[in-house]
């Protein structure tokens, strides 16, 4: 009996536990969540004003020395040491001899088509003295200032045909050119600087056999150079010979004034870009180094300039209009790795200036530097 009573209480209990627990449990999920807080994001905006905007047209290429030899052989020999190696990197004034072939036998030769010449003119004075005696004193002031060991002077001004007939009957004309040519063939076994310059490749040595045809090395002028740039067609009608140019190297810590010198006629067929020449002078720059020109194409008229990052894939840009975002259409004109220039914007239009995550039109804003707007909420 007290079993059964104790069971009946302990049920009971068991009971009533379990409905209070329910009610617990139940009341807790009634309870209302808080709302969140609604986070209103701050923009940056500008105020447009339309103007002029230059259109800088970024292009880059390696420099090219204006003034360039190609070192050839035109004789064969032997290659002689001269005042200095040569060597690339070796620094040459104008008229300094580069290369020097030896000539030795060869000038022996041109000697003696020399003396031919002068033992020719010796052989004819007294027949000239004696038939053209007007005649014979230049002739003779000719053979008193021939120097074997100096360049064959131009003979004597013919005045008469009698004379020319006479010179020409000897064979003095033909000796004579032969000589001249004996010695600008000579002239070739030297090769002098045409400039001031350096020697950026050399295919010989000293003591090298020469060979007629054979390319000895490469000679440039220092302290002024050429960029060759690619320019779009569009633009390239805008360009001018004697347009400065900003230029600078690869690292942006120095800068360079060129002038575009030359600019292609013909627009290549694959790319349709026209090729100009930016003409740029400075004792530290060297061939084959990068520069990034910028080139004034031309003026837009009634646009602005925005980053690029600013500009959707349809083509618009967001304003802030009562404190909530919205899109306007646009038309860019002119793009840049970083910027692009836009028309069709109005005057006193409040656009985003810096980019917003997660932006959409009626998204609410608050513009930075001014009160948060008080919106009702119901």
């Amino acid at each position: 009996m007290r079993k059964t009573i104790l069971s009946i209480i302990l049920g009971v209990a068991i009971i009533i536990g379990s409905i209070f627990l329910f009610n617990i449990i139940v009341g807790s999920k009634s309870q209302q969540r808080p709302v969140p807080k609604k986070v209103i994001k701050t923009v940056f905006v500008d105020t447009v004003k339309n103007g002029q905007v230059p259109i800088i047209i970024p292009a880059n290429g390696n420099l090219v020395a204006k003034n360039r030899v190609e070192l050839y052989a035109e004789v064969q020999g032997v290659f002689r040491t001269g005042s200095k190696l040569f060597k690339t990197g070796q620094a040459y004034t104008a008229g300094q001899t580069l290369i020097r072939i030896d000539a030795s036998e060869y000038y022996a030769s041109v000697q003696s088509a020399k003396s031919n010449l002068y033992n020719l003119i010796t052989s004819i004075m007294p027949d000239l003295q004696l038939d053209y005696p007007e005649h014979f004193p230049k002739w003779q002031n000719y053979l008193a200032g021939f120097d074997l060991e100096k360049t064959t002077p131009p003979l004597p001004e013919i005045t008469s045909e009698k004379e020319k007939y006479f010179i020409t009957g000897r064979g003095i004309y033909s000796s004579y050119y032969n000589v001249k040519n004996l010695e600008q063939r000579l002239s070739k076994y030297t090769i002098s600087a045409p400039f001031t310059g350096v020697l950026t490749e050399t295919l010989v040595t000293e003591g090298t056999l020469v060979r007629a045809g054979q390319k000895l090395g490469e000679f440039i002028k220092t302290g002024i150079y050429e960029l060759e740039v690619a320019i779009s067609k569009t633009y390239a009608d805008f360009l001018k010979e004697g347009e400065k140019v900003k230029l600078t190297n690869l690292n942006k810590t120095q800068e360079y004034e060129g002038t575009v010198v030359r600019i292609n006629g013909r627009v290549d067929q694959a790319s349709q870009t026209v090729t100009a020449f930016i003409e740029v002078k400075g004792e530290n720059l060297k061939e084959g180094q990068y520069l990034e020109a910028s080139l004034n194409a031309k003026n837009e008229e009634m646009a602005i300039e925005i980053d690029r990052s600013l500009l959707t894939d349809n083509k618009q840009i967001y304003v802030v209009r009562d404190s909530v975002l919205d899109v306007i259409d646009v038309h860019p004109v002119y793009f840049t790795d970083k910027k692009v220039v836009l028309k069709n914007v109005p005057d006193g239009e409040t656009i985003v200036s810096k980019p917003l995550v997660g932006a959409y039109a009626g998204m609410l804003v608050k513009v930075y530097g001014q009160e948060q707007p008080q919106r009702t909420t119901e």
